[in-house]
């Protein structure tokens, strides 16, 4: 039986028109992300993001470099949102995310928003991926009105940073199908050092909690293996324990369960301000990366992907290519938890 997004009949009832109304009006005094920056985007007053009232899409593709169980034969349909609520000094994506003077002449409309989210379904892609989603959550949502009604019918990804309102989340509850969060401190000082928020553990955590009530700890798939519907944790592992990766694998294994999806990732290397930035600024250690793995194994953590060490080689996009930002003849190999 094939799957069915929950956001069809959502549109079916009125009801996904009554939740994008009502994200919307969260414009008006910004509470999108936990900065709560208060500005008036629908006056296209702008704050810590840099976004007004028009998204920003910087690039959107077919890309091959999702975890397995996403990617499948044709891809993931990810749709690159510009600008950002962090300001991470090691973003891979920096060129995209922090770079909003340039970016700003890539806003596109509601309408043409829905199109792309269908010309990602009609290149044969298995799902929309949202990019840097939390920043512009109502118009996705007023964008997925339009699409619907021109025929869109496979999976919401919701790929974020965690720095995400648990309000905002609960708006999107049937809407979207996978959540694809990344876990990226386990100690606040180290979230306002390195990505300039408070409280990122707290906030986090409590947006992961959410999208785990939401869709579950077990992921649904097609006849083909594909993910569906469900959660996976994504978890980069930072040099110096920065990313404090044993205290959030616990976290997760006792908050959430063990059998959790979760992605480990080696893939960091010292993008954009890292380089000189002390602590961040070298590769990661093959001992530091193990470590973390055999932390996995010692939690019965066995449901998931961790990525081959060598793939810090791989993953840098470079968007000077708009239409092709991922050479996915070098992207790393991820291989079953």
């Amino acid at each position: 039986m094939n799957f069915v997004p929950s956001y069809i009949a959502l549109h079916r009832s009125g009801e996904l028109a009554r939740r994008a109304e009502a994200l919307h009006a969260m414009l008006s005094a910004c509470a999108l992300c936990p900065l709560l920056c208060g500005n008036d985007r629908h006056k296209d007053e702008r704050a810590r993001c840099y976004t007004g009232a028009l998204p920003v899409v910087s690039s959107y593709t077919p890309h091959f470099g999702e975890e397995p169980g996403l990617v499948g034969t044709g891809g993931v349909g990810n749709i690159f949102f510009g600008n950002c609520n962090l300001r991470c000094v090691y973003c891979q994506n920096f060129q995209i995310s922090q770079n909003h003077r340039a970016e700003r002449v890539h806003e596109v409309s509601i309408e043409r928003l829905a199109e792309i989210m269908v010309e990602m379904q009609d290149r044969g892609c298995h799902s929309v991926g949202f990019v840097s989603p939390t920043h512009v959550v109502p118009q996705i949502v007023r964008a997925l009105l339009l699409a619907v009604e021109n025929g869109l019918h496979i999976p919401l990804i919701y790929n974020t940073n965690a720095y995400d309102s648990v309000e905002v989340l609960r708006l999107l509850e049937g809407i979207i199908d996978i959540y694809l969060p990344d876990l990226k401190y386990a100690e606040a000082e180290f979230g306002y050092a390195y990505s300039k928020v408070e409280d990122y553990p707290r906030w986090s955590r409590a947006a992961v909690q959410e999208m785990h009530r939401q869709v579950g700890p077990s992921l649904q798939t097609d006849a083909q293996g594909v993910v569906q519907r469900g959660l996976i944790i994504r978890h980069l592992v930072l040099p110096n324990e920065i990313a404090g990766s044993r205290e959030t694998l616990r976290w997760i294994a006792t908050t959430l369960g063990p059998h959790v999806t979760v992605s480990v990732m080696a893939q960091y290397y010292p993008a954009h301000k890292a380089a000189s930035t002390p602590l961040l600024d070298r590769s990661l250690r093959e001992s530091e990366y193990f470590r973390v793995l055999e932390v996995l194994e010692d939690l019965g953590m066995d449901h998931g992907w961790v990525q081959e060490f060598e793939s810090a080689g791989c993953y840098r996009p470079e968007f000077a290519r708009r239409e092709a930002p991922f050479n996915h003849e070098e992207i790393g190999v991820r291989k079953e938890a």
